[in-house]
């Protein structure tokens, strides 16, 4: 309890609020832009529409009822702590499709393509704004997570090949190819976005940086952008002078304001940025990999890196 703060409580109440308004994005997604087309996705709710073109069960039960099935499996096979950060989500995505698919059926009239893009943008919207947010409903994560348990194949290829032969399966139903083609637009473009919103918070940038006010830039970046400075020795072959170089690394959104700031103290800086795939330590993003442990916190890591796995490698593939 003395390690529960009031800002703690707020960032998990934040993470919630965004988590089920992510959700709501792409039920009503669902609802008023794919579903009336009789598009079938990947996920869960790709699953759930198959059986409710067959049977007549309403999408939100079928769905709600797959992953109590696939939760109660996975909480012997990866462990409780992945249930209870599943569950909020997969509940909270069927409330949204009960709610949406009776009133939001027909308030659109537009081409299945241009519907099925509108949809699959706002879906992948929706998608990375739960994730974003350490966010998941289950769906084909489920599976997904207990294939990467007890075997090598890996978290995103798994999904994938779940969602493909879903999607592939609505042309025994249909009889029609574009049905098919369609939901593979829905899943690309659902993809897209979601790994888009995922990755854009991520993005870093290094800068290497000649200046002979070297020392007033480092300081400014330091006190004005609050990112530090590397000085390293080198020396310009030209002039065979001696000369310090500053590297920065910065988030993408970030970058204006270090150039702006090295412009106003040396406008003759010679700057170069480069995009880096990855920065990792004090102040960007954690390194995430398995270590050797034993017993209990070796269980709680690998539950753990089972959810970082399908965040950053399954995220757009489908949330139900």
């Amino acid at each position: 309890m003395r390690n529960i703060t009031p800002g703690k409580i707020w960032l998990t109440a934040k993470d919630y609020i965004f988590i089920t308004l992510g959700v709501s994005i792409y039920a009503f997604a669902f609802s008023a832009f794919i579903l009336p087309h009789d598009v079938v996705i990947g996920g869960l709710a790709g699953i759930s529409t198959i059986i409710y073109f067959i049977t007549g069960l309403p999408i939100a039960i079928g769905s709600y009822s797959l992953n109590l099935i696939l939760l109660a499996i996975a909480y012997k096979v990866v462990g409780k702590q992945f249930v209870l950060g599943t569950i909020f989500g997969a509940t909270m995505i069927s409330v949204m499709m009960g709610v949406f698919i009776p009133i939001s059926g027909n308030i659109f009239h537009l081409e299945p393509f241009l519907s099925c893009v509108i949809g699959g943008i706002l879906a992948g919207v929706g998608v990375g704004m739960c994730f974003v947010h350490n966010g998941s409903s289950g769906g084909t994560d489920i599976v997904a997570a207990m294939v990467a348990k007890h075997s090598n194949v890996t978290v995103g290829r798994t999904m994938i090949y779940c969602d493909m032969c879903i999607i592939s399966s609505s042309y025994f139903i249909f009889d029609k190819i574009d049905n098919v083609v369609y939901g593979f637009i829905v899943l690309f473009m659902c993809s897209y976005m979601a790994d888009l919103m995922i990755n854009t918070n991520r993005q870093a940038v290094q800068f290497i940086i000649f200046s002979s006010k070297w020392e007033e830039i480092a300081t400014a970046i330091n006190n004005e952008a609050k990112r530090g400075c590397t000085v390293l020795d080198g020396t310009g072959w030209y002039s065979k002078h001696p000369v310090k170089i500053l590297l920065v690394m910065a988030r993408k959104i970030e970058s204006i304001n270090i150039f702006r700031i090295i412009k106003s103290i040396d406008h003759d800086a010679f700057v170069t940025q480069a995009n880096v795939n990855g920065v990792y330590g004090k102040g960007f993003d954690q390194v995430k990999v398995r270590m050797k442990m034993t017993n209990t916190k070796a269980k709680v890591e690998e539950h753990a890196q089972l959810h970082d796995d399908i965040k950053s490698a399954g995220s757009g593939h489908s949330i139900v």
